[in-house]
């Protein structure tokens, strides 16, 4: 009965529909993109000129994090054993020629990857076991790389100028152990510091991109002088500086991107979780509206580039609005001078799909906290699956989710909760989780359950929570901490143990988490510390070469919940920290269905096969 009810939940072709992952222009021709699609086997690339066809897919696999050079020649990617995070750079042509860029390295972790706006160079930020470096590529003919910066400190995102003379570095040297980032600007060539950009105390600065024209070297910034993001434009040569304030909008203001000879700087305005896309004047900082409704960028500030996708400016300052929505793959479309709409790339046909509202709710100290939700078009939900986005610093934004399409077509209504940690609501909400053993994320989770149960939802006998990684995290933190609120818990590369887990993790991730998760917090923060107080059955999923939250960070919990009489299961699947192509995806949301019906029914989970 289960196996047929699952069938017909999922075999709607959502899982056989290739759709596009990312659009990333590259530097210095923006009218050239390389798009990255989720296929079956994994992610696949194509070339894409606005204005045509994209081409056929590249005859060789394609990351998320792939970058393009300039004139499209090569493609720059990770090559890290099928998804470790830990390899080595590559750059591949399109006649399939292969290049290791990094030559006589170990292997590292990459957390930034760029390229000058005149082709000339690449940098790439590293992370091993020594630190933080930038390294410096000659481009197309290859060239040695150079380390042009290095910190033991955290360090992200090495940004060069159009020439490739400066370089620009996030860096936290200036307040070691604390994500509170300055600019640091290096002479590519000498690597002496030409400046530092620091708003400390009262907020951190991150580098947007340096201006695309030749012989000017001022750079586009992220600042937080007011508590939320707002954009400014910053020479480090002559210290000049302007800022956009904005004073008349409410939230974060993103910068995304810069056309100094149009004058205009694209930006992200959130309030309350909801997007607008802007256009501000470099000159006067007047801001307007380009585009509403949906998502048009989705922050990413942990990995190796501070967006999994956004929109952009094209050659001549016009926006290139790349959209996506709950129910819809990200599209591309131009709007013109005169707010004129015409799509450049189409969203992938997919199944039909639920829209979601966003609501508000107060947590147990009055923080408003955004919860997205939506519902079976026909029917009463069979029960509620309230999703925890990984990170903490991610968010759930209003773009594609397969897989909470595929638990509304279960039945299910879906929620999910951007808890204290999420970005894009502003500093304070950003670092509210800093040294607080998880209490402020339980209490935005347990008020989501509270509002989900004035609108007739989250029944504890039919409500199940999910999240990957530190979603992974505040799931099993739930079910030992909110016992009485869910039928079952579904964690996903997730933490357990904070102290294995992070005696194994990689270094990129090793260095922040030892400072978020303190000593003396370890044990609080930790869901192993109240695995007695767990009732309802738990499945976890692990990925086997994952570094990020390798499988000893939840082997303990399993062992511990399992000896006490508890309902767990401990698969683990061969990949690592972010499953890749959708016939893997299908499998793990075939087996949450499965989990979740069986629930229902009263059937144990660890009496079943895999």
């Amino acid at each position: 009965m289960i196996e047929s009810e699952i069938a017909s939940d999922i075999e709607n072709g959502r899982f056989t529909s290739p759709y596009t992952l990312t659009v990333r222009q590259a530097v210095g021709d923006p009218d050239l993109a390389l798009v990255v699609e989720d296929h079956r086997e994994g992610s696949r690339g194509r070339i894409w000129r606005a204005g045509s066809e994209p081409a056929e897919l590249l005859p060789f696999p394609v990351s998320v994090v792939a970058a393009l050079t300039l004139g499209g020649r090569w493609v720059i990617d990770l090559d890290d054993d099928g998804g470790s995070e830990v390899g080595t750079l590559v750059a591949t042509s399109m006649d399939g020629d292969v290049v290791d860029l990094t030559p006589g390295r170990d292997p590292f972790v990459v957390r930034g990857l760029d390229t000058s706006a005149d082709g000339t160079a690449i940098a790439v930020t590293i992370v091993d076991e020594a630190g933080f470096h930038v390294l410096v590529i000659p481009a197309d003919p290859w060239g040695e790389p150079r380390s042009v910066f290095s910190s033991p400190i955290e360090a992200w995102y090495g940004r060069l100028s159009a020439d490739a003379t400066l370089l620009s570095v996030d860096t936290t040297d200036h307040n070691p152990g604390v994500r509170r980032p300055a600019v640091t600007v290096v002479d590519v060539v000498s690597g002496e510091q030409v400046a530092v950009l620091d708003d400390l105390p009262a907020g951190p600065v991150r580098a947007v991109r340096f201006s695309p024209a030749i012989g000017d070297d001022r750079l586009l910034v992220s600042t937080e002088r007011s508590g939320f993001a707002r954009p400014a434009v910053w020479d480090p040569r002559s210290g000049r500086r302007f800022d956009a304030d904005l004073p008349d909008l409410r939230g974060d203001v993103i910068a995304l991107d810069w056309h100094p000879a149009a004058h205009r700087i694209l930006a992200l305005h959130v309030e309350d979780g909801v997007h607008r896309l802007l256009t501000v004047d470099d000159r006067d900082g007047s801001a307007s509206v380009v585009a509403t409704g949906g998502a048009f960028a989705d922050p990413d500030v942990g990995d190796v580039h501070p967006f999994r996708w956004a929109s952009y400016l094209g050659p001549d300052g016009d926006v290139r609005v790349v959209r996506s929505r709950w129910n819809e793959p990200i599209g591309v479309s131009r709007v013109d001078g005169d707010g004129a709409e015409s799509v450049l790339l189409a969203p992938a046909a997919v199944p039909t799909g639920a829209a979601f509202t966003s609501i508000m709710v107060p947590s147990a100290d009055g923080t408003p906290v955004q919860v997205w939700l939506g519902v079976p078009a026909d029917g009463e939900p069979i029960g509620t699956v309230i999703e925890v986005h990984g990170g903490p610093n991610l968010v759930a934004v209003d773009s594609y989710d397969l897989s909470a399409q595929s638990w509304i077509d279960a039945g299910f209504a879906y929620a999910t909760v951007n808890y204290r940690g999420s970005v894009t609501f502003g500093r304070s909400f950003r670092e509210g989780f800093w040294g607080r053993g998880g209490d402020p994320e339980i209490d935005d989770i347990a008020a989501a359950v509270a509002y989900l149960r004035t609108v007739g939802l989250a029944d504890p006998a039919s409500t199940f929570i999910t999240g990957p990684s530190y979603g992974g995290h505040l799931t099993l933190l739930s079910v030992g901490r909110l016992p009485d609120l869910f039928a079952g818990g579904l964690a996903q590369v997730a933490v357990a143990d904070w102290t294995a887990a992070i005696a194994a993790m990689n270094p990129a991730v090793r260095v922040v988490w030892s400072s978020w998760v303190p000593p003396e917090l370890v044990e609080k923060f930790s869901a192993i510390s109240y695995v007695d107080q767990v009732r309802a059955p738990v499945w976890i999923n692990q990925g086997a070469i994952d570094t990020r939250t390798p499988v000893i960070a939840v082997q303990g919990y399993v062992d511990r919940l399992a000896e006490r009489g508890g309902d767990v299961v401990l698969d683990v699947f061969e990949g690592g920290h972010e499953p890749a192509g959708l016939e893997l995806f299908e499998a793990t949301q075939r087996r949450m269905v499965e989990l979740a019906h069986r629930a229902l029914a009263g059937e144990r989970w660890s009496d079943g096969s895999p």
